[in-house]
């Protein structure tokens, strides 16, 4: 399976839209809002524009498989805090996808000066844990009951971070470029 990985673009709304549709509602409750709803792509779009929200695809194929964002405000206390956000879908889940974009999204997150990087989920997203940190993100918090799928079942949420000074002067000391 070969993919592109490319920037979210105004086009993409509609298979953005139907790439979260095609996921299950689990997936998605560690998002503040609810992506399968055109009103909130449209603002994920209007925050790209305004520069508070770097924003990837995945596309294979011309569908959209997978997306990450980095969502940072230059404005805030923790302007030097970007939150990354990561969804794939679930039949290219252990392909290196979800690998690949963390990579991009480091890399972005370089650029606009970012010192520290943080993700939530569910805490029964072993997977996703797994990926993050085996890219150097560590458990940070969890909240109890922080989010309620639609049936009114209650989620507790994992935050993990990643700090990159620490990870620099680690790889420095050791010589890793």
């Amino acid at each position: 399976m070969s993919h592109v990985i490319r920037r979210f673009r105004p086009e993409d709304r509609d298979k953005v839209i139907a790439f979260a549709a095609s996921l299950p509602e689990h997936d998605l409750l560690f998002l503040s809002r609810d992506v399968r709803e055109p009103r909130v792509v449209t603002a994920w779009l209007d925050a790209i524009e305004t520069g508070e929200i770097d924003s990837l695809v995945a596309e294979d194929g011309g569908a959209i498989v997978a997306t990450a964002a980095l969502v940072h405000d230059p404005l805030s206390w923790s302007r030097h805090v970007g939150e990354v956000r990561l969804l794939v879908a679930s039949g290219r889940r252990g392909s290196g996808l979800g690998s690949d974009l963390l990579q991009a999204i480091f890399m972005i997150a370089q650029q606009r000066g970012l010192a520290k990087l943080t993700a939530r989920m569910t805490v029964d997203q072993t997977g996703s844990i797994a990926l993050f940190e085996g890219v150097g993100f560590r458990a940070e918090a969890m909240l109890k009951d922080q989010v309620r799928g639609a049936d009114g079942t209650s989620h507790d949420i994992a935050i993990l971070s990643y700090d990159a000074a620490r990870v620099a002067a680690r790889h420095q000391a050791i010589g890793i470029e």
